[in-house]
């Protein structure tokens, strides 16, 4: 597996571990609608939050979640949108980011809850 891929791995890992820390229940990894991937669809109480994971080695570039594209906004939420017809769901939707970033080894994760209003 390519390095970038095992970082992201590895994002994904901690995003999961960081979201049940925190209350969180687990619904989907990886769930795929046409051309959208949902890295992590979790639910706490009634919200279900629908979490982007950005994993880098380094904010050189700028931090994780100003990665996200508005063509990738668009896919998550026509994605979102197939997902609760097809479970017929009646929750309320939040849009989040966990942005990872490595940092010799030390993993900073911050979870920005509905990210998707800043954009």
């Amino acid at each position: 597996m390519a390095e970038h891929n095992e970082l992201g791995k590895k994002g994904e890992d901690l995003a999961v571990a960081h979201l049940l820390k925190n209350g969180y229940v687990i619904v989907e990894r990886n769930w795929r609608f046409q051309k959208a991937e949902i890295d992590i669809i979790a639910q706490k109480e009634n919200t279900l939050a629908i979490v982007e994971v950005k994993t880098r080695s380094s904010d050189y570039f700028g931090n994780p979640q100003d990665f996200i594209t508005p063509k990738k906004i668009k896919l998550l939420v026509t994605a979102v949108d197939a997902y609760i017809i097809q479970y017929d769901l009646n929750v309320e939707v939040r849009f989040d980011i966990i942005a990872i970033i490595n940092k010799k080894n030390t993993f900073n994760i911050e979870h920005l809850t509905d990210a998707f209003l800043h954009f």
